[in-house]
């Protein structure tokens, strides 16, 4: 399994492509132009299966009609995020200046499911604090794993809990949740720069 990080949109949000040998992929928060992903996969001949969401704040769904145009499966979101997709004012991008609405996702997805594309296999860890729906994906295949954190942790902080839908306990126990995986998972967040769950035991002064 690889990964690379194409930062999206006026707020720099890390949108990951993941893909196996036989050249399945998945798209996770297109949140501005994804041309440079989309073109990406096109010159390794990649297959996207899925675009997956871990939340659904504006600043990571700006791309989204485009990759879903460009997916085999289309897009899937935690249920309780879903209704973000369809409304500017529930995705913030309203008082952003930019109003989005898309269409309903494909898929929603629940916390523990696990489904398979290709052979990477992703297991959904609901984490809300951040939205009531926030997600982490552990995707794992070929011998590799990492986190797809979203806006849940980042490399030494953590997603705000002041917007609506957010909860300041939530986050927390989401952490806690988080606290039992192998300290060596690479951590591949919505902002900023890439981490491990060690390095965040170690130095993020939110962790539990």
């Amino acid at each position: 399994m690889e990964y690379r990080r194409f930062p999206m949109g006026a707020l720099w949000t890390n949108a990951y492509l993941l893909w196996d040998e036989r050249g399945v992929a998945l798209l996770v928060d297109p949140g501005g132009d994804p041309s440079e992903a989309l073109d990406f996969a096109e010159g390794k001949k990649l297959q996207i299966e899925w675009v997956l969401l871990t939340h659904g704040h504006g600043d990571h769904i700006g791309g989204l009609d485009e990759a879903r145009a460009r997916s085999g499966r289309g897009v899937a979101i935690h249920r309780a995020d879903a209704a973000m997709l369809t409304s500017p004012e529930e995705n913030l991008s309203r008082w952003m200046g930019a109003p989005i609405q898309s269409v309903a996702a494909e898929k929603t997805l629940e916390d523990g499911e696990t489904f398979c594309v290709g052979q990477m296999r992703v297991q959904v860890i609901h984490t809300p604090g951040h939205t009531a729906g926030s997600s982490c994906f552990l995707v794992s295949g070929e011998g590799s794993e990492v986190l797809l954190s979203g806006d849940t942790l980042f490399a030494r902080s953590v997603g705000r809990t002041d917007l609506p839908g957010g909860s300041e306990s939530d986050l927390k126990a989401s952490l806690v949740k988080l606290a039992v995986l192998d300290e060596r998972l690479p951590v591949l967040p919505g902002h900023g720069p890439e981490t491990s769950l060690g390095k965040e035991r170690a130095e993020n002064p939110y962790w539990p």
